[in-house]
């Protein structure tokens, strides 16, 4: 299943073209990002002592992973924790407070519990209480199909201020005795704050630009939780099978950025940075190849953050933002691919 969405009107669209003057003028309504924040545990887990728990060793876990450590939750930190932690510098960088926020829409496989939405215990800690909150779970593209919900919400006037939040605590569905998976995760949270705003239409306005969502669940087996709160009844770890997950993990992320660029009249060397999942070194300096982008253009957080699935990409834009990278009218291209296969792309003009 494809989904696309775009700012620009579709050629052949069966409606009239808007005659606003402000439309007339070249503008047209988008989600501008106004500031990202971030959340690591405290607690760091090195590859050495990991070596004391199992069968593996840091220069195996380098070679084929890039990883050197990983952010663990403290007992009794949750996901909400995790989250709350990032919205706020988030809110902050953006001058944004609280009660301005209309929107939360929180991407997380692992909630506080089954029901209601962690997003919802997140409002309340941070003191909202207008906005709508909700859940997306896309495993590790569900920053991606989060910042999607969020932006179509404010392009169509439903809401003019959200806060797109990736929060994990990947650690407590880990089989802390197979070295296959272990290594690869940790665990944080990292949000942005988008807002409605008049820019220029077509790639040259800033916001963002589109988002392209994909799924194909004949590959559901190859990367999955074996139980866990919901109808089997069963607590369950994560079981993948890597080969599978690399293999498409490379392809489809590099394709839905290809299809952004194109949908959006642009080309691959028009992107000024690129924020891939966080999930390999091999998978994004693959990626980065394939696209033609130069290695000083992609940002690489992994080797100190580890997998954190959803909260990969603001993670890495908090960084990005963080270190100057990041320059108004810089072209960012996202994209991400997790369990289902679920994945997806998409263009920010900053």
């Amino acid at each position: 299943m494809l989904m696309k969405t775009e700012t620009a009107q579709p050629k052949g669209s069966q409606y009239p073209e808007s005659t606003t003057p402000l439309e007339k003028s070249g503008l047209v309504q988008k989600s501008l990002v106004l500031g990202c924040g971030a959340y690591l545990p405290e607690r760091i887990v090195t590859n050495d002592e990991l070596a004391t728990r199992i069968d593996t060793s840091d220069a195996w876990i380098r070679k084929r992973t890039g990883i050197r450590q990983r952010h663990i939750a403290a007992d009794g930190e949750l996901t909400s924790d995790l989250a709350v932690a990032a919205c706020r510098p988030a809110l902050l960088k953006a001058g944004i407070e609280p009660d301005e926020i209309d929107l939360i829409v929180l991407a997380t496989s692992t909630p506080d519990n089954t029901f209601p939405a962690t997003a919802t215990r997140v409002q309340a800690q941070l003191g909202i209480k207008q906005a709508v909150a909700f859940d997306v779970q896309a495993v590790c593209s569900g920053f991606v199909y989060a910042l999607s919900v969020a932006d179509n919400m404010i392009r169509l006037g439903q809401v003019r201020t959200a806060l797109v939040v990736g929060a994990e605590v990947f650690s407590r569905i880990l089989d802390w005795e197979d070295r296959g998976t272990c290594v690869l995760f940790g665990d944080g949270a990292g949000a942005i704050v988008l807002r409605a705003g008049m820019s220029e239409a077509g790639a040259s306005g800033r916001g963002v630009l589109s988002t392209h969502l994909f799924s194909d669940g004949s590959h559901y087996d190859s990367l999955y939780v074996d139980g866990g709160p919901g109808s089997t009844g069963k607590s369950g770890h994560l079981r993948m099978a890597g080969q599978e997950v690399y293999r498409h993990a490379v392809h489809n992320m590099t394709e839905s950025i290809e299809i952004a660029i194109e949908a959006n009249g642009l080309n691959l060397s028009d992107i000024d940075l690129l924020v891939p999942h966080q999930a390999n070194i091999r998978i994004i300096e693959s990626i980065g190849r394939k696209l033609g982008v130069d290695n000083n253009k992609v940002v690489v957080t992994v080797a100190s953050q580890a997998n954190t699935s959803a909260a990969t990409i603001p993670l890495a834009l908090t960084h990005a933002q963080n270190e100057n990278r990041i320059q108004p009218g810089d072209l960012v291209a996202l994209s991400a691919l997790g369990g289902g296969f679920a994945w997806g792309s998409s263009l920010i003009r900053w």
